[in-house]
């Protein structure tokens, strides 16, 4: 073998191992818990210790506070560093700040609350922070929908004295967040009952009893044990809608697409084989058109102000009588 052959032989192996290391040194800086050897760099919460921010935006990285599904992100937190491993953060529950554990874990990514974040920028003024999304020991990537929330926090200081403005001010929605809601709705208004175009209001669509014998139960889904959180509630608002008097006894669940002006659309059909589906889903349009849209006042869904077509889960019960 030509010493040529060799020194290419041992060229190719080299360059496929610093090719494998850096792939490992990569996943590495993505894990819980790493040291990406930025430590050097990391920006530190003690410069900013003992002063009070509020959260005054929390946003995607497109700058707004809605996705395309009505989902709003809402800044609520208030927080104060207190040492080197405490913060302390205010507890709607309890209305008071109670203190937590600050976790540094590598790089600027931080963990209090049960929560991942990466900090971005911290002054005496502001702070940001990425909010991260953490699957067992790996961080998503900034491509992931999940990690790419970024939430910016004023001192009260720099909001009092100034900004001069409070901090209820700051949170509004921004200009940004109306127009893009409107264009949304407007999409509704073209093709009302297209479930593919509605999404889910802030406000949920409402259906209130037209007749004494007709009941709407709006059930919770939240479960903290299970961190089903409020914005469930609205993401996914669910009725129990009793009739009295029917032409039979029937138990159906399944969704309607409510328009802006309360019209209802029969989407998706439960319990039921796929077979049967057709059969069941014009049986749901049948009591949806004679009972739910004469013995309910139906209010749309709205959002900023704004009406649109959105999903509800129905739960529909006749009794005869």
């Amino acid at each position: 073998m030509s010493i040529r052959i060799i020194i290419s032989f041992l060229f190719v192996s080299c360059f496929i191992a610093c090719g494998e290391q850096q792939k490992k040194d990569n996943q590495s800086k993505n894990e819980v818990g790493s040291n990406d050897g930025s430590e050097k760099n990391k920006l530190n919460f003690v410069d900013v210790d003992g002063i009070l921010f509020h959260e005054v935006k929390r946003r995607f990285k497109d700058n707004l506070s809605f996705n395309k599904d009505g989902f709003q992100q809402e800044p609520s937190w208030t927080i104060q560093v207190k040492g080197k491993d405490s913060m302390m953060v205010y507890s709607p529950t309890k209305k008071g700040m109670e203190t937590v554990y600050l976790q540094y874990d590598h790089g600027q990514v931080y963990n209090f609350m049960r929560e991942f974040f990466r900090v971005k920028l911290i002054t005496k003024d502001s702070l940001l922070l990425q909010r991260l999304h953490v699957q067992g020991r790996s961080i998503s990537g900034d491509d992931d929908y999940r990690s790419e929330v970024y939430c910016t926090y004023y001192s009260e200081n720099y909001i009092k004295n100034k900004l001069k403005t409070t901090v209820e001010e700051l949170r509004k929605p921004s200009k940004a967040d109306s127009l893009f809601i409107s264009q949304l709705a407007k999409k509704t208004f073209d093709d009302p009952g297209n479930p593919a175009l509605a999404f889910a209001g802030r406000q949920p669509a409402v259906f209130i009893p037209n007749s004494k014998n007709v009941t709407a139960e709006k059930i919770s889904t939240i479960d903290p044990l299970n961190r089903r959180r409020a914005f469930v509630d609205y993401l996914y608002p669910n009725y129990r809608l009793e009739i009295n008097k029917s032409y039979k006894e029937f138990n159906y669940s399944f969704t309607v697409i409510v328009d802006a002006w309360g019209k209802l659309y029969v989407n998706q059909v439960n319990g039921v084989l796929e077979d049967d589906k057709k059969h069941r889903k014009k049986l749901l349009d049948g009591i949806t058109e004679v009972y739910l849209q004469n013995l309910f006042v139906i209010q749309p869904g709205r959002t900023l102000g704004i009406r649109h077509s959105s999903e509800v889960y129905l739960q529909v019960i006749g009794k005869k009588g």
